[in-house]
């Protein structure tokens, strides 16, 4: 007697239909080794979904009839299996077959050895709800409901996306304060509209978007806290907030969140910054075909398509096409570059009308720098994209806990959401960049020559905020630790600070504010100029070369004990003078280093 099969469907949230399928007693008790089947949706058979054996890489895509085939691994034994199925925009859907069973159907279908699964696809929400109240379950909310199950949530905890919105560094830059609460007096603007330099004779705290518009709320919100307004994100002009008070208040037609989302001040989930589930509720990121880039009048979340489900109701998207948890749905774009173009990619100081920017200039650009690398072309050779890096392959086999329902995957299936970068791994800024010095004596001087290469990294180093810096220190010494003169070779400029005067060379995007003329300024909301981008793009090397003068005396033979040259690549978050105006105290970060004896 061939073995029967029977599907049950069981509505869950969502509307999404879980499939079980249990089959007759049978002396053998072992699934075949071939399953078929057909997959379906509201309008009749589903082309080119994908039906997969869960947790193994076996799967196989639907025909134009919705029907498929499915052999080779996980069938054929006697232990149970989980088939899922998924197509775009859709809840995967799954089933579950197990011959250790004993219940029997009327159903089975005799011409294909009584096996013939039914899956049916549920399509997800068609639009996103604004006004959606974020997930809760088990008492909690936020994004600490994803901890009770998934091991993620630790990691994001200590991700800088977690900190988007409470990040000292942002609150301080947007509001003209440094960390404890001062503040610096607001701009003062001269008849032409510009801004006038800082009183030197009132304290001053750094530079503040609120100094320079007290009315506006600009576009910070839209990257740092983009749950802290249900406002739709085509409302372009309420998160950009670039509209006066005055203006908000003749704007009926717009409504008065046109002033404006304000990044400080919020609370409850807001305070996520970018939360588990933002991320997860990310349908498309919305490019210009061309450009492959955002547009520029449309910063993070304007240029994201999201899919809030109705109150009530459940929708995630995953990097996995076999999930058998309601309410989810694969989203192959979480593995792609793009999906972290929207608040990486950034201009500032333009002209917005007609829904285009006239102006401006690009400040954040690190998805830009990806497109413009090796690392963004498949017949590279050298293909890599954010998460490889900046998400790298977990050593676990589970996401959800197994207590919770977990399934056992290959390691390779899982991600670190740690988000690992200069806050997070030591390791990683060593491996960043790569640099090569050699030492010889010449005479009586000793030269120095360094390469710094970009030979790991898919964008500029440093990348994103103008603020950040790297800084080539190259020192010769004495056997007492005295610094030997240098008399060739560049040195590091004024504003490195403690570093001043040292031979060596920065690596930066330097700005020029154009109203008062500060160089550097990192008051990139204002209008500005690039003086000058000296940073290291990817696979180009920097060579620079130094000289320095031998103690007077030396002899025809020195040791490494007499001389030795110290070389290190230094990466600093912020230009010392504005860390020192804001009470910012984080550590410089040591990249390469090198001692080298002079022979």
């Amino acid at each position: 007697m061939l073995p029967q099969v029977f599907v049950g469907l069981v509505v869950i949230g969502a509307g999404l239909l879980l499939l079980v399928a249990c089959m007759s007693e049978d002396s053998s008790a072992r699934l075949p080794a071939t399953i078929s089947g057909t997959v379906s949706g509201p309008n009749g058979p589903v082309a080119n979904a994908i039906v997969q054996i869960q947790s193994t890489d076996n799967k196989v895509t639907t025909g134009s009839d919705g029907s498929f085939s499915i052999h080779g691994q996980g069938l054929g034994t006697s232990a149970a299996v989980t088939i899922t199925a998924w197509a775009n925009d859709h809840f995967i859907s799954w089933v579950t077959l197990d011959p250790q069973q004993s219940i029997s159907s009327p159903d089975a279908d005799k011409n294909n050895a009584g096996w013939n699964v039914q899956l049916v696809l549920q399509p997800i929400f068609d639009k996103d709800n604004h006004d959606y109240n974020w997930f809760k379950f088990e008492g909690m909310s936020g994004s600490a409901t994803c901890g009770i199950c998934h091991r993620e949530y630790k990691e994001w905890q200590t991700d800088m996306h977690s900190q988007s919105a409470v990040n000292p560094r942002f609150i301080s830059m947007f509001r003209g304060s440094n960390v404890h609460g001062k503040r610096s007096p607001p701009t003062e603007m001269i008849s032409e509209g510009n801004a006038k330099p800082p009183n030197p004779a009132l304290p001053y705290y750094g530079p503040g978007f609120k100094l320079d518009n007290l009315e506006q709320a600009g576009t910070c919100a839209t990257c740092h806290t983009p749950l802290a307004a249900k406002t739709p994100t085509t409302n372009t002009c309420a998160w950009s907030g670039c509209h006066t008070s005055n203006t908000a208040d003749r704007a009926d037609t717009i409504g008065k969140d046109v002033r404006g989302v304000t990044p400080v001040g919020i609370s409850d989930l807001a305070m996520e910054g970018i939360s588990c589930e933002f991320c997860h509720a990310i349908r498309n990121v919305i490019v210009d075909p061309i450009t492959k880039l955002p547009a520029a009048d449309m910063p993070g979340i304007m240029s994201l398509e999201l899919r809030r489900p109705p109150d009530g109701e459940h929708l995630f998207f995953g990097s996995l096409s076999d999930s058998n948890r309601a309410g989810v749905s694969f989203l192959p774009l979480q593995s792609e570059s793009q999906f972290c173009a929207a608040c990486h990619f950034g201009v500032f100081g333009g002209v917005v009308s007609n829904m285009k920017m006239t102006g401006g200039t690009v400040i954040y650009n690190s998805y830009g720098e990806w497109l413009d690398s090796p690392y963004s072309k498949p017949d590279s050779g050298r293909l890599r994209t954010c998460q490889d890096c900046h998400m790298p392959q977990k050593d676990t086999q589970y996401s959800v806990a197994p207590e919770r329902g977990g399934v056992a995957r290959d390691e390779s299936n899982y991600h670190d959401h740690t988000m690992t970068g200069p806050s997070t791994s030591q390791t990683f800024m060593w491996t960043a960049v790569n640099m090569q010095s050699d030492v010889k004596r010449d005479g009586q001087l000793v030269r120095v020559h360094v390469n710094v290469t970009n030979d790991n990294t898919g964008h500029a180093v440093p990348t994103d905020a103008p603020m950040r810096s790297v800084m080539l220190v190259v020192q010769a010494l004495d056997a007492k630790g005295n610094v030997l003169a240098q008399t060739e070779g560049p040195t590091l400029p004024d504003w490195t600070g403690n570093y001043t005067g040292q031979a060596g060379k920065a690596f930066a995007r330097i700005l020029k504010d154009n109203w008062t003329g500060e160089v550097p300024t990192s008051a990139f909301w204002r209008q500005v100029t690039v003086v000058e981008d000296t940073r290291l793009f990817p696979f180009k090397t920097d060579s620079t070369s130094y000289a320095f003068a031998l103690p007077a005396g030396a002899g025809e033979k020195i040791t490494g004990a007499d001389v030795t040259v110290k070389v290190k690549l230094v990466y600093r978050r912020a230009f010392q003078k504005l860390a020192q105006q804001k009470g910012w105290t984080d550590p410089d970060l040591v990249m390469a280093e090198a001692t080298l004896p002079v022979q």
